[in-house]
């Protein structure tokens, strides 16, 4: 990246830093069963609701539990399942038809990261019919108040249910960004440990690489808070104390519940500190291929770590000491580079690669750019690269034949 241009990015990262401390971040309110739900709706008097959600929890039965729920409180729902992975602006439209047809007045993002995704960009159209949501991509372009929001989170990876980020997929163009603003925080979110019980072991290890990867990005990144920092080592001691549990054995209720708290944790933290280029990568990624993110992150974690060098070492040694790999008097270097070899046997264990069978080569260029414009200047990375740079991590992912 050409002098003038990192100027311009670290310039516009400090002003963010210093007006931080002015803007109104929040925490949900945290709930820890699907059946406390009817009575946050009677507190805020929504008596109708639109659960969003997708096919397969539907399928699973996972809303089963909050519809009997909801029925005993005489609440009304109606059930948007339509959500795809990477939700895109038909999905939201879709949503949004059902929401005005029925009457509602409240949304519960009921699921992955997609789902939560969907509820959120919905309830940014509920708020502002005035513009597309293509407008409002970017940071702070919503300004009004969402409809109640209630996060009922399914994997414990994305940490939607905390985060002022929606991420949307144009249905047209395949191009996804996102939108970020305070109104988009969750009112509430309900960390039920039961309804991730069903998640095959693939899922459970990619949504929780997903959860370290935010964590990771945070606290390596130049934004950080004291609050956002010890959020980010609870979130990375939690994962590495129960993400094998709860891979090798589904049905670990204490694992499955660490491993939320994980999620949640790791979202405050991103959602102040915010990310990085493993980020804008597999956003660009699962725009243009429908890569699964948790997936992409996990591919892409180690190789963006080795890229920034020794920049980040001494961070990644306090990493490696809250996940247990490494004690406090070891060496910096040591400490962050054994930090790395445990993500990447993490990998391993889980049968995560090093390669997306996805990628073209001919595509490239063009995702490059994409993740360009999502991190510069927004992302406080600990190295700037443009986007003839970040090719190299595409190079890197793509199979060869």
């Amino acid at each position: 990246m050409n002098l003038l241009r990192k100027i311009y990015c670290r310039a516009f990262q400090s002003a963010f830093r210093l007006v931080m401390p002015l803007l109104p971040y929040r925490k949900p309110a945290v709930y820890g069963s699907i059946e406390q739900i009817p009575h946050i709706l009677q507190t805020n008097n929504c008596p109708t609701v639109l659960i969003v959600t997708d096919a397969s929890i539907i399928k699973l039965g996972l809303t089963d539990r909050l519809q009997k729920a909801l029925d005993a409180s005489h609440i009304s729902y109606c059930i948007y399942d339509g959500t795809v992975a990477n939700p895109t602006t038909e999905n939201v439209a879709e949503a949004m038809k059902l929401y005005l047809s029925n009457r509602c007045n409240a949304i519960i993002g009921f699921g992955g990261g997609s789902s939560m995704d969907c509820a959120k960009a919905l309830g940014v159209c509920i708020a502002r019919p005035d513009r597309p949501l293509s407008r409002m991509k970017g940071i702070l372009k919503v300004h009004k108040k969402l409809p109640l929001l209630i996060a009922v989170p399914t994997t414990a990876g994305t940490g939607s249910e905390t985060t002022l980020a929606a991420v949307i997929t144009d249905a047209k163009t395949r191009h996804k960004y996102a939108i970020n603003d305070f109104p988009l925080i969750p009112g509430y979110a309900v960390l039920d440990p039961k309804v991730t019980l069903s998640l095959p072991p693939s899922i459970t290890a990619a949504t929780g690489m997903d959860a370290l990867t935010h964590a990771v990005e945070a606290y390596i990144g130049n934004s950080t808070t004291r609050e956002t920092r010890r959020d980010a080592l609870l979130a990375v001691k939690l994962i590495f104390e129960n993400l094998d549990a709860a891979y090798t054995n589904g049905s670990d209720i204490r694992a499955r519940r660490n491993m939320l708290k994980a999620s949640f944790h790791a979202g405050c933290a991103f959602t102040k500190s915010y990310v990085g280029y493993v980020h804008a990568v597999a956003h660009s990624l699962g725009g243009e291929y429908n890569v699964p993110h948790g997936l992409a992150n996990s591919v892409l974690l180690p190789f963006v770590l080795e890229a920034y060098g020794k920049t980040i070492h001494r961070k990644l040694a306090y990493l490696a000491v809250a996940a247990g790999i490494a004690a406090k008097e070891t060496p910096t270097e040591t400490a962050a580079k054994k930090f790395i070899a445990a993500i990447k046997e993490m990998k391993a264990r889980y049968g995560i690669g090093d390669t997306i069978s996805a990628v073209k080569k001919e595509d490239i260029s063009k995702l490059a750019r994409y993740a360009d414009k999502e991190a510069n200047p927004l992302y406080p990375v600990p190295v700037l690269m443009n986007a003839a740079e970040l090719e190299s991590f595409y190079d890197m992912i793509m199979e060869k034949s």
